[in-house]
């Protein structure tokens, strides 16, 4: 394999899991964008069907984690919750996108495998 296509490989894996933080925008865009990279490179690339699987994995998590806090809100806990995973989800994103434009592999914790 070549450095390009080593180098594109890795981008489109970091991609995976940058994706994720579009949700701060627009709510299932955390979801949506890794899913669309992984569903076009996951077969071009071993390295993005790896880490787009982890991404997306988390990322569903992580919104049902969110709905549980959202619906506790009612009882005030909730919203410690919900703005505690905000930003557990922003830390460990990112943290996962570093790991492996350094080459690691990414793991996210608390993840329920889906996919």
């Amino acid at each position: 394999m070549d450095a390009h296509v080593k180098n594109d490989e890795q981008m489109w894996a970091v991609f995976c899991h940058l994706g994720g933080l579009f949700g701060i925008l627009m709510f299932p865009a955390n979801i949506i964008v890794p899913f669309i990279i992984w569903l076009v490179y996951r077969d071009q690339y071993p390295r993005v069907d790896d880490e787009g699987r982890e991404a997306i994995n988390w990322q569903i998590s992580f919104t049902l984690y969110l709905i549980g806090s959202a619906i506790l809100v009612l009882i005030a806990v909730g919203l410690f919750m919900v703005l505690g995973l905000l930003v557990i989800n922003l830390v460990v994103t990112i943290q996962a996108a570093l790991a492996v434009s350094q080459g690691r592999q990414a793991s996210y914790p608390m993840t329920i495998r889906f996919l």
